[in-house]
Parts: structure tokens; C-alpha cells; sequence
């Protein structure tokens, strides 16, 4: 079993900075990937940015490539994803997930097996 804990979402204006974490514990060495999805309300969860744990390689959608940045503390089980620039269309639920992904830029949602309960961020214009 694997645990997912997020923090760090929060309300900002156009332009400005959050900083999400995800804390992981249970058995992790399994997975061979963390990425984090969001949702807004009457849309699709999409992936957003997923990193391999072996390698460090990450994905980003085109939507955020620039302005969002995925990082991981094997150490101390964190997953962070640092969200710059943020702009309204950003707004949604944020969840961590972790599971072992054919391919990292994929981000299919059943491809992750284990997630959290989300971490809202609303950005206003």
C-alpha cells in the first residue's frame, strides 16, 4: 500500500506562484513514477507533469512547459511540483499518483496506480 498526502494549494491571482508537495509513504519501490493530474470542475482529469524515479526524466504538458516545474526528494518520499505563472484556466483540484507508466509522456490516469485526495488551486484574473 501506498499513501499520497498533497499540500500547498491555495487561492493566488493571475501571474502568481504555489508550490504543491506531495508526501509518499508505504511501500514506493514498486512504482516507477510520480506525476501529478488535475481536474476542473465538468472537465476531464488531464496529466499535467509526471518524473521518473529511476532516472529523473519528466514530462510536462504543453500547457504548463515553461511555467510549471516537476522535482522529487527521493530521500525524504516528497514529490513538488513549483507553479509559476499561473494563469485562471489553472484552476482545478491537484492530485499526486504514482504507478509504473509504459511511457512517462503518456499520462493515462489508470497507468498510476495509487493517489491522493487533491489540493485545490483557484487562480483569479
Amino acid at each position: 500500500q501506498v499513501q499520497l498526502v498533497e499540500s500547498g494549494g491555495g487561492s493566488v491571482q493571475a501571474g502568481g506562484s504555489l508550490r504543491l508537495s506531495c508526501a509518499a509513504s508505504g511501500y514506493t519501490g514498486s512504482y516507477n513514477a510520480m506525476g501529478w493530474f488535475r481536474q476542473a470542475p465538468g472537465k476531464e482529469r488531464e496529466g499535467v507533469a509526471a518524473i521518473s524515479t529511476g532516472d529523473d526524466s519528466t514530462f510536462y504538458v504543453d500547457s504548463v512547459k515553461g511555467r510549471f516545474t516537476i522535482s522529487q526528494d527521493i530521500a525524504k518520499s516528497t514529490l513538488n511540483l513549483q507553479m509559476n505563472g499561473l494563469k485562471p484556466e489553472d484552476t482545478a483540484m491537484y492530485y499526486c499518483a504514482t504507478g509504473r507508466p509504459l511511457l512517462l509522456r503518456r499520462m493515462r490516469s489508470y497507468e498510476y496506480k495509487y493517489w491522493g485526495q487533491g489540493t485545490q488551486v483557484t487562480v483569479s484574473s
